[in-house]
């Protein structure tokens, strides 16, 4: 027996670094697959919280176009927007708006604004509601004209209200002939 048993312990002896081996590469094996697994997890975490923010500008989306016609329904909605010509003859500084005699709103121009303007945008003005019937739009635009002079002059608009949603605009355009800018109020 004691034969045997010495035997035995030689052939542990000599396979004690293979299973050493053995279980390194097993321990390896399944950090590897864990890592995989956790990167899987993270992946599907992260597309996960991707898709979610999708659905949440979606949802805040559609709350803002609720909120509009909730506040704005089309019955009583006007909305005023101002564009502007190549500006050879005028540079805007500042816009007030004037519905019914009541001052609406009152803007202040940067110069990047006032260049994308004479890029060919166009700015919604204001929003408001008003009941149906007569109103009058009148705009004030505060500026320089020809010759880098302080320029104020206004336009106006007699409009009529009707239940379906109504949109104005307001233009400076530069007239080469007069050598002035003309300041126009339309119904579009």
């Amino acid at each position: 027996m004691r034969f045997y048993s010495e035997k035995a312990s030689k052939l542990t002896m000599a396979q004690w670094p293979m299973f050493l081996l053995v279980g390194l590469i097993l321990s390896i094996s399944f950090n590897l697959s864990a890592q995989q697994s956790t990167q899987t997890e993270n992946n599907t975490v992260a597309e996960q919280l991707q898709q979610l923010r999708k659905e949440v500008v979606s949802l805040n989306r559609d709350l803002f176009v609720l909120e509009e016609d909730l506040l704005f329904p089309s019955s009583t909605q006007v909305v005023v927007y101002l564009s502007m010509d190549v500006g050879t003859y005028f540079n805007l500084d500042a816009v007030e708006l004037q519905i019914d005699d009541k001052v609406v709103t009152y803007h202040l121009y940067t110069e990047k604004q006032v260049q994308a303007l004479f890029k060919g945008g166009v700015q919604k003005l204001h929003m408001d509601n008003l009941a149906q019937g007569e109103h009058q739009l009148s705009a004030f635009f505060i500026g320089k004209g020809p010759q880098n002079r302080e320029y104020k002059r206004a336009t106006s608009l007699s409009f009529t209200k009707t239940a379906d949603a109504k949109s104005l605009e307001i233009s400076i355009i530069d007239s080469s002939v007069k050598q002035q800018p003309i300041f126009e109020a339309a119904e579009l």
